[in-house]
């Protein structure tokens, strides 16, 4: 396991809060999700492992949501065939880890967020490694996003983060699909449409002693499309086989960030709503406004709100 220091020399890191208005730059997100929430998000450690074309978007939209911590694991360099679907791969960055290119971008977006680098992939023996206490610096992760396409890794991961009851987030094939429309969030053990997971499942059941049964849930959310997988036509990128699973890697399957990157916002999204209600879940005692009386007009109350 290779981990990266990713902290900027400290004046350089000084001379870029100096330009920062965090008040400014994510007031928006506090009004939205409340002031509870968004210090929340500046408390929550997530880590997204995989961070191609759905798990670049994620954490693109963790940055700019002021998520305070980032641990970043892939081994992949940026290759020009990323372009089409990975918010990182541009001309200037070929060649480049795709952590450290998502690294760079996340200082210029949100230069209070920490960010980790692991250049290393996940497999079943380094797990506990990469994702327990047994991690240099090691705390407890708040989230773990799930966009890697091995299924064996994949499962192992679920498995562990059951396990240690770490929350988890699980992202399925987003290749061979068009329409974004029909991504859904449910639990892992009722996704349908989706033959990576239900691989996994089967992993999952025979050797990690998940439940059978339509009835059973993992109580694991699971971000999928509903939509029928649209294979190569033969002489393409890869052989023709319906029952191939290639998941996450759009080698195979053809992409589109339309997809790619809706299945990331939606997984994002999910994450962020559970920890936002998990910060308003205590009760709060709410003043009444100062600008409401009963002389105000619902024209006037509306002006007020939106001024």
């Amino acid at each position: 396991m290779t981990t990266i220091s990713t902290s900027l020399p400290a004046p350089a890191m000084d001379d870029m809060l100096a330009d920062v208005d965090f008040g400014r730059r994510f007031g928006g997100i506090a009004r939205l999700y409340g002031e509870r929430a968004l210090e929340r998000f500046r408390a929550a450690h997530v880590c997204v492992v995989g961070v191609g074309g759905v798990g670049s978007w994620i954490v693109e939209a963790l940055a700019r949501s002021a998520v305070g911590r980032l641990t970043l694991i892939d081994l992949d360099n940026v290759a020009e065939s990323n372009i089409n679907r990975q918010i990182q791969a541009l001309s200037t960055t070929i060649g480049m880890p795709k952590i450290e290119a998502l690294k760079q971008r996340i200082a210029l977006i949100n230069p209070y967020c920490q960010v980790d680098l692991v250049e290393d992939f996940i497999d079943p023996d380094n797990i506990p490694q990469m994702i327990g206490t047994g991690r240099p610096g090691a705390a407890r992760f708040d989230y773990v996003v799930d966009a890697i396409d091995s299924v064996k890794a994949k499962a192992a991961l679920i498995a562990y983060c059951s396990q240690q009851a770490i929350p988890l987030v699980v992202i399925g094939g987003a290749g061979g699909q068009l329409d974004p429309t029909k991504i859904e969030v449910r639990d892992l053990a009722r996704t349908e449409q989706e033959p990576l997971l239900k691989k996994v499942r089967k992993i999952l059941r025979a050797r990690y002693g998940f439940a059978r049964g339509e009835k059973n849930k993992y109580h694991i959310d699971a971000v999928f499309s509903m939509e029928p997988l649209r294979y190569p036509e033969a002489g393409d990128a890869c052989e023709v086989d319906a029952n191939s699973i290639t998941g996450l890697n759009c080698a195979g399957f053809g992409s589109s960030m339309v997809v790619t990157a809706t299945f990331g916002m939606v997984a994002a999204g999910h994450l962020l709503r559970k920890l936002a209600d998990e910060a308003n879940a205590a009760p709060i005692r709410i003043a009444a406004p100062a600008l409401v009386t009963e002389s105000i007009d619902a024209g006037q109350l509306e002006d007020a709100l939106l001024s």
